[in-house]
């Protein structure tokens, strides 16, 4: 069986802030084609996280290495290349239209004429097509968010970084989302608040609480009620969907009467 190639590597990383530690001691290795999902409670270090991934914040002590080398090493301009965020905080100017969103994607590339293609293509990915001359400020939040995804695949990065993409999105359009973006042909890491979709989506799940590594296996693994009652005060069980027979998992809150 081929060996996968690492792609990202944390090795005893802290991040510091004053006196307070953000992140403490986080050890974990993704590998191509990985999909990770980062839980834990709201303020446990999930944006902080992906925030040192792209030097926003940069780290006070340990190692972090992208393909073999170590973050700090590589321009700004070739990590804009190869890691692409999509952040819950993104404030676009409103009257540009959906395809003219999706082209500040290639900002970090050398653009020619023949990488025009690249938009069209991740447009269409997306779904979006039909609706790409529309300016954001008349696109629904499900379709903004889309257009979001569209510009970050537009970079053809190696590793995509997600913050909460779900976030304010109907049932229906996060399970869509994250459909689009399990298909996609990289290597990706996303902050999810959704433990439902964080076992449907996820190979590999990373637990965080108060800036701690709680733990870092498969979703069968980390999605057991003794793991996340103590964080998240919710019952796991796995059952059979009813249709498929496919193994699922089922979160509850203990009833106590």
């Amino acid at each position: 069986m081929e060996r996968k190639q690492t792609v990202l590597s944390f090795e005893g990383v802290y991040l510091n802030n004053k006196n307070i530690k953000l992140l403490n001691n986080i050890n974990f290795t993704v590998n191509d084609g990985d999909r990770i999902a980062i839980i834990g409670p709201n303020g446990c270090g999930k944006s902080t996280l992906l925030r040192t991934i792209i030097r926003e914040l940069k780290h006070t002590q340990g190692r972090i290495y992208f393909k073999q080398n170590p973050i700090e090493s590589i321009p700004a301009k070739e990590r804009a290349k190869q890691i692409a965020l999509l952040s819950q905080i993104d404030v676009p100017d409103l009257r540009l239209t959906l395809e003219e969103y999706v082209a500040l994607g290639l900002l970090p590339h050398v653009v020619n004429s023949k990488d025009k293609h690249i938009i069209t293509q991740s447009i269409q990915d997306l779904g979006l097509s039909k609706i790409k001359h529309v300016p954001l400020e008349k696109l629904s939040g499900g379709q903004r968010q889309r257009a979001a995804l569209a510009r970050a695949l537009s970079q053809k990065p190696h590793l995509l970084l997600l913050d909460e993409p779900t976030n304010h999105l109907d049932p229906l359009a996060r399970s869509e989302l994250l459909s689009l973006v399990k298909k996609q042909d990289t290597t990706i890491i996303a902050v999810l608040h959704d433990l439902q979709l964080a076992a449907s989506f996820a190979n590999k799940v990373l637990m965080l609480n108060e800036g701690h590594q709680i733990i870092f296996d498969s979703p069968d693994k980390v999605l057991q009620s003794e793991i996340i009652f103590p964080l998240f005060g919710l019952e796991c069980y796995s059952v059979a969907h009813p249709k498929t027979g496919k193994a699922m998992k089922i979160f509850d809150t203990p009833i106590q009467i």
